[in-house]
């Protein structure tokens, strides 16, 4: 199939309509719609079908309440609604409302003390100290728990609760 002026102007003028390349490509007849994409982008046509720049994120507050063994708990929970919108003439105009994700604050029944950190560096630690780590290991103030560590793990009391939950409480928490 040869490309001749006047196929040409008549795929400029149908691409800048909006039709798409099956509906363009079933107008000029024996030519594939792959063809026509080619030719476009040789021709170097605007591209149109994008999606347009998403709107500004709507951000609206909620409360949620938790209820525990105890407490109920509510908490403010900020959600996203994101609309897409399409341009041009795409097979699918895809609009989609994002639903905001319920999360459970799981408040201790029994008052929990957290210890205060002895902030020890690394070359500090020992067999009987904690070492749970305090903020970001690339910064200057980075620093392990140290407080007094049990003889099942590497962590003190409080620090083994908060990284070892057993399998029940995982499970309930998705």
């Amino acid at each position: 199939m040869n490309w001749t002026d006047e196929r040409v102007e008549l795929l400029r003028k149908l691409w800048s309509e909006g039709l798409s390349a099956s509906q363009i490509a079933a107008q000029l007849g024996g030519v594939s719609r792959n063809a026509v994409i080619g030719k476009v982008h040789r021709l170097k046509l605007s591209s149109r079908g994008r999606a347009t720049a998403a709107p500004a994120r709507q951000k609206k507050a909620t409360t949620t309440q938790v209820t525990t063994a105890t407490k109920t708990v509510s908490r403010p929970v900020t959600t996203t609604r994101t609309v897409t919108a399409s341009i041009g003439a795409t097979a699918l105009q895809a609009q989609f409302e994002v639903e905001p994700v319920v999360r459970q604050y799981i408040r201790p029944v029994d008052n929990v003390v957290v210890p205060i950190s002895r902030r020890l560096q690394l070359v500090q630690l020992n067999e009987r100290t904690c070492k749970w780590p305090n903020g970001d290991p690339l910064s200057e103030d980075f620093s392990f728990c140290g407080n007094e560590a049990g003889e099942s793990g590497p962590y003190c009391g409080y620090h083994s609760k908060v990284a070892f939950q057993p399998a029940s409480e995982r499970r309930r928490s998705r």
